[in-house]
């Protein structure tokens, strides 16, 4: 069974439309207009109605920079937005970056309740979790919000730097921050013998450690599943694989975890999307994710 997943508890994102290669989003007050390559179908909206809306509109100049065009000087580069499911609340600074981003991902606020739901069923106290490729650290926050001992694993100290940010906005204390190649921490979490209740992975296709070590998915992810799955607890644990690859399908996936993990529990495999306002649905990435808990 294929799960399509959409967020549920958003109140200050919302994508108006997506299409012709661009998608119209709204940030907390502020509208974007920003490149999409997944949508490839025409715009609900007329071209009129997204001019209107629009505060800023991001303009590439390559693959991988580009620039922001203001409708207003008053416009910030600057904000804040709020996260608010059934069990935490977290708060994210976003900002205007040259590669198109602004410091979050929608769509994996449907991984984030999976995550402060799992945390508050365990019956481990203080559970440790572990957020690997982990940005600007969504995934850090609500699991450190809803109780746990948490992790964050990225190889940029730049976006480390944005989601120690990120907790201060909070009001949370205690993440451990590493800036570290991804598939060397877990390699040595192993050989010490660590555990964790709950693991978190969010690769990118392509990407390099802060040493100049290189990932590509479909080389690493398999090796990096089987070590992961090593350090998870063996009574209570849940495990997230989320992927944003045009290669990829959550058939691979499931055959991935299940190769990793032949025992799995609870496995579930599907495609998170935004549910555009205006109609359109936009896929971004698929995921499998299990849990295990003394409850079940």
């Amino acid at each position: 069974m294929i799960n399509l997943l959409t967020p549920a508890h958003w109140k200050d994102y919302e994508l108006i439309d997506c299409g012709d290669f661009e998608k119209l989003e709204r940030f907390g007050n502020l509208i974007l207009i920003r490149p999409e390559p997944q949508a490839v179908w025409s715009k609900a909206l007329n071209q009129s109605e997204w001019q209107k809306l629009h505060h800023i509109r991001f303009k590439g100049r390559s693959a991988t920079a580009g620039d922001w065009v203001k409708k207003s000087p008053q416009v910030p580069d600057r904000w804040h937005i709020e996260y608010k499911n059934d069990d935490v609340v977290i708060k994210f600074r976003l900002g205007l970056t040259s590669f198109k981003h602004v410091g979050i991902f929608p769509e994996q606020a449907v991984n984030w309740d999976y995550i402060s739901g799992n945390i508050k069923k365990f019956t481990t106290p203080n559970p440790k979790v572990l957020n690997l490729f982990a940005y600007t650290g969504g995934a850090s926050l609500i699991a450190r919000a809803a109780g746990a001992d948490t992790t964050h694993v990225d190889s940029i100290k730049q976006v480390v730097t944005w989601a120690n940010e990120n907790q201060e906005l909070s009001g949370i204390k205690d993440i451990r921050w590493m800036v570290e190649d991804a598939l060397k921490f877990v390699k040595r979490e192993v050989k010490r013998g660590k555990t964790y209740n709950g693991i978190i992975l969010d690769p990118p296709a392509y990407g390099n450690g802060p040493n100049g070590e290189k990932w590509k998915l479909e080389d690493n992810i398999n090796e990096m599943m089987t070590d992961v799955i090593s350090l998870l607890d063996p009574e209570e644990h849940f495990l997230i694989l989320n992927t944003y690859s045009l290669g990829f399908s959550s058939v691979i996936i499931e055959n991935l975890i299940k190769s990793a993990f032949p025992k799995v529990e609870n496995l579930e495999i599907g495609e998170l999307y935004l549910q555009a306002t205006a109609g359109p649905k936009l896929p971004l990435g698929v995921f499998g994710k299990f849990f295990k808990n003394k409850a079940s």
